[in-house]
């Protein structure tokens, strides 16, 4: 047998993950692919896109997409979310279904859940976050157990995405439910991001865990000039932190700059890991008032 009968053969599918915001997703995405592919913070929402990270073995290639965190609300920016959480569970082959042991299902959960019902042949359900104190998988598992009859236990896991515990059952019960149909990418690769999106979100991540209260919602990154500089291809990056108003602008340049060059320190830092070149970054911030209620930007930041 050849090499293209080989990937033929292989299970190879497109995996939406699903869960409320701050059921650990990003982490999830994160410890399987075993590199930062989307930002892991404790302020809910933070996935604005679907974000794909691949992981490729023996048995074949999964491609995560790690979507916004299911939730209601009636403000244009998460109706946009669910949208993009909608379509992509429509489109995948799998869905992995993260639930957080250590909070209480309620209203959000039941919305997950239900949501989770309409693909009960395709999917896994991870119950996450066992490594903590607060952890309560059993009440979880009844949950599932009521909500999801259709899903055998075989497909039931209790995780901790965090300290990578349980990762590879729910890898193998993914590849055994997925198709036998050729890779979607080369396996050289762990994410299908562009560089400009990569280095935005890194910035934001950076932005978004230093800053309090509501401020993380109303900021968004935009990348002004991106370009190679110089015989060592080195990198030259101008961006935005994009706030809604002039008092937040305030607070992310901070008391004499000190918070703008913190985050552009930190992005910085973690941007050069993931590129093999040098990476400049001129970071500014400027007022795009009331940007979440425009629906131009709202199309390009979340297409």
């Amino acid at each position: 047998m050849n090499e293209n009968q080989t990937q033929e053969t292989q299970k190879n599918a497109l995996v939406a993950i699903l869960g409320r915001p701050s059921a650990g997703k990003s982490t999830f995405l994160n410890t399987a692919c075993q590199e930062p592919v989307a930002i892991v913070s404790p302020v809910p929402q933070t996935t604005r896109n679907a974000i794909r990270g691949i992981v490729n073995t023996s048995f074949g290639q999964l491609v995560f997409v790690d979507t916004p965190g299911y939730h209601e609300s009636e403000k244009k920016l998460n109706l946009r979310l669910k949208s993009v959480t909608e379509e992509t569970l429509e489109g995948a082959d799998c869905i992995l279904y993260i639930i957080d042991t250590t909070r209480p299902t309620g209203g959000e959960e039941q919305m997950n859940v239900s949501l989770a019902a309409r693909y009960s042949d395709r999917l896994v359900v991870a119950l996450n976050k066992i490594d903590s104190r607060d952890s309560q998988p059993a009440p979880a598992r009844q949950f599932v157990r009521e909500f999801l009859p259709d899903v055998p236990e075989s497909r039931i896991f209790e995780i901790s995405a965090q300290k990578d515990e349980g990762i590879n059952d729910v890898l193998k019960a993914l590849y055994a439910i997925a198709p036998e149909q050729p890779p979607l990418y080369s396996e050289d690769l762990y994410t299908d991001q562009n560089i400009e999106f990569r280095i935005s979100e890194i910035i934001r991540g950076e932005a978004i865990n230093r800053l309090s209260q509501e401020l993380p919602h109303c900021l968004y990154v935009q990348i002004a000039d991106l370009e190679r500089r110089g015989d060592g291809g080195r990198l030259w990056v101008r961006a935005f932190i994009c706030v809604e108003r002039e008092s937040q602008k305030g607070i992310v340049i901070g008391k004499g700059a000190s918070m703008i060059k913190e985050i552009r320190i930190a992005a910085l830092r973690k941007i050069c890991d993931v590129f093999p070149y040098k990476v400049e970054l001129d970071l500014q911030v400027k007022v795009d008032k009331n940007w979440r209620q425009h629906d131009t930007t709202l199309t390009r930041l979340i297409p």
